[in-house]
């Protein structure tokens, strides 16, 4: 049956043909085949394709390849789904974790033409000096060095002309893709193909808006403003659109490169320190955090001063995640698995089937493992993906914004253990857990929590007459009606449809045949070497209806 609509353009189409192709390229022919997808995948190579990938790499290998050849909206989906423990298996967040988002840089004259474009003026207008040569480049966007006319250097940042409308497409075919897939295969709707993709969606849009990156930067600047340790760099806003950001230079030392921070005469410890700090700080205070803080990201300044440099990427925490998360902090510490247990099932979505008492025995097994080590010699790193993996292993989902919290301390604690083998984030993680579990009991807090149940009230009891008076008007009129919404049925409803349309396929091949045979009885109308022209072509009909109807049947491989 069709899969995509005819409102999809001729680029879409062809978009379409290629990532199909891509897929059975690396033996994804079966994905397709569960999706109905697989008449896109080229035909003649198959036999190929299933001996290649019979002696090639494992499927997570082959996942990231594919991600590699779709191009920059697929990089950002697997780097995204890498820091999704709770969706993927940990063979597959490995491999997507290797995922790079480095790409050749477009050519210089297309950098000024979108410039000029955004910023309305010439580039000897707008810069005294603008190095050709960008000192990096990913797929979304490039950065030149260049100086203002008031002698000030920074960075540009410049959008690739056309990323838009190559993200736009793409995530058009993966919104299909999701909603055949929630649709033909039902272990994928536990996790939420469809909004998934609507909140990658979302992010890479933002990430696309430079306008709001530099918003960004400014609120990180202003809550680390009295922060000796962290340093955020300044936005020029007269040379910013929402294609083209201009900040302040940074010129430091990456935070990953450990033999230039040493010879730099920079102490590791303390970088490593004021590297988690900025993180934890992020996250429990300002609760707007760095949703990828790639090492790579990360510089350190004079006196070991952190600065980061990409905002593209953030997501936020409200202050009920908050307080959920430092729950579970404080449960994990204390090996407190009922209560780890009643919030994961609270702030997760639970999938079928679930057992609450082989979850909740498996994580007991979990904490007897690390019974009686000393909370300095925890590896967080460790217990987290154990944890996660139990989490994938029982169908719980978590919200997006907790796995890339996750993410983000995971990379915080790499880094710290790279510059200090003996760094822990559990100890520099508590003051900021303690002073959380303190605000629940401030006075003021507890003051408005209660104002606002008891403003919810009011408006509820004030709404309870009138919805009244309209549920019963209705009934009286008999408008009152239940709606019954059937859900997994689909497949059913598809298999049903298909079926009689075969069968009425096979009826009208059956009444061509006798009819044919009739006329070929009766020898009525011209003939043709003395048989009936009109009963040859009965017959001739029939035939290729037939093995039209039989091609159907076997490539659904149901006979």
């Amino acid at each position: 049956m069709p899969i995509f609509r005819a409102r999809e353009t001729y680029r879409d189409l062809k978009r379409y043909s290629q990532i199909a192709s891509v897929l059975a390229h690396h033996g994804f022919t079966e994905v397709l085949d569960r999706l109905k997808a697989r008449y896109r995948a080229p035909r003649k190579r198959k036999p190929l394709i299933k001996e290649r990938v019979a002696e090639g790499p494992p499927i997570p290998v082959r996942l990231r390849l594919v991600f590699e050849e779709l191009g920059p909206t697929f990089i950002k989906l697997g780097q995204i789904l890498s820091s999704r423990p709770d969706i993927l298996p940990p063979d597959y967040i490995k491999e997507l974790s290797k995922l790079q988002d480095d790409v050749p840089p477009f050519p210089f004259e297309e950098a000024r033409t979108l410039l000029e474009t955004q910023l309305r003026h010439p580039l000897r207008e707008l810069f005294s000096s603008f190095e050709e040569k960008p000192v990096a480049a990913a797929s979304l966007a490039q950065v030149h060095r260049a100086r203002t006319p008031a002698g000030e250097e920074v960075a540009v940042k410049i959008q690739r002309i056309g990323i838009e409308e190559v993200i736009e497409t793409d995530i058009r075919i993966l919104r299909e893709f999701a909603g055949l897939a929630e649709r033909h295969v039902p272990e994928s709707r536990y996790f939420g193909p469809l909004e998934l993709v609507e909140g990658f969606a979302r992010t890479i849009r933002h990430e696309l808006d430079f306008v709001r990156e530099g918003r960004n930067i400014d609120r990180f600047k202003a809550h680390f403003i009295s922060t000796p340790t962290v340093y955020i760099p300044k936005v020029h806003w007269d040379l910013t659109s929402s294609k083209v950001l201009t900040i302040e230079f940074i010129t430091g030392i990456k935070i990953s490169d450990v033999d230039r921070l040493t010879a730099a005469g920079l102490d590791r410890k303390t970088i490593a320190l004021n590297g988690a700090n900025l993180t934890l700080e992020e996250i429990f205070e300002l609760r707007r955090f760095h949703a990828d803080p790639h090492p790579g990201n990360i510089f350190v300044l004079d006196n070991n001063v952190i600065a980061p440099v990409d905002f593209g990427m953030t997501g936020t925490i409200d202050e009920e995640t908050s307080e959920q998360m430092t729950g579970i902090f404080v449960a994990v510490m204390q090996k407190d698995v009922d209560t780890l247990v009643g919030l994961l099932r609270t702030i997760g979505i639970v999938g079928e089937p679930y057992d609450d008492r082989a979850f909740k025995r498996e994580l007991h097994d979990l904490f007897d493992r690390y019974y009686g080590v000393p909370l300095n010699r925890l590896d967080i790193g460790t217990i987290t993906r154990e944890l996660m993996t139990i989490v994938h292993r029982h169908k719980l989902r978590l919200p997006s914004e907790f796995a890339m919290i996750g993410k983000a301390l995971l990379i915080s604690e790499g880094v710290g253990r790279l510059l200090d083998p003996e760094f822990n984030i559990i100890e520099t993680a508590r003051p900021y857990a303690r002073r959380i579990l303190l605000r629940r009991f401030d006075p003021a807090r507890q003051l408005r929590g209660l104002s606002r149940v008891a403003d919810e009230v009011i408006a509820l009891l004030r709404a309870l007459p009138a919805d009244t008076r309209e549920i019963l008007t209705m009934m009286r009129k008999g408008k009152l009606a239940m709606r019954f919404e059937h859900r997994g049925l689909e497949l059913l409803t598809d298999e049903l449809d298909r079926s009689s349309n075969r069968i009425s396929f096979a009826l009208v091949i059956a009444a061509l045949i006798i009819g044919s045979s009739l006329i070929f009885q009766t020898g009525v109308g011209p003939t043709v070497f003395g048989y009936p022209v009109l009963g040859l072509g009965g017959f001739l009909l029939a035939s290729i209806l037939g093995v039209w109807l039989l091609i159907g049947i076997m490539r659904s491989k149901r006979l």
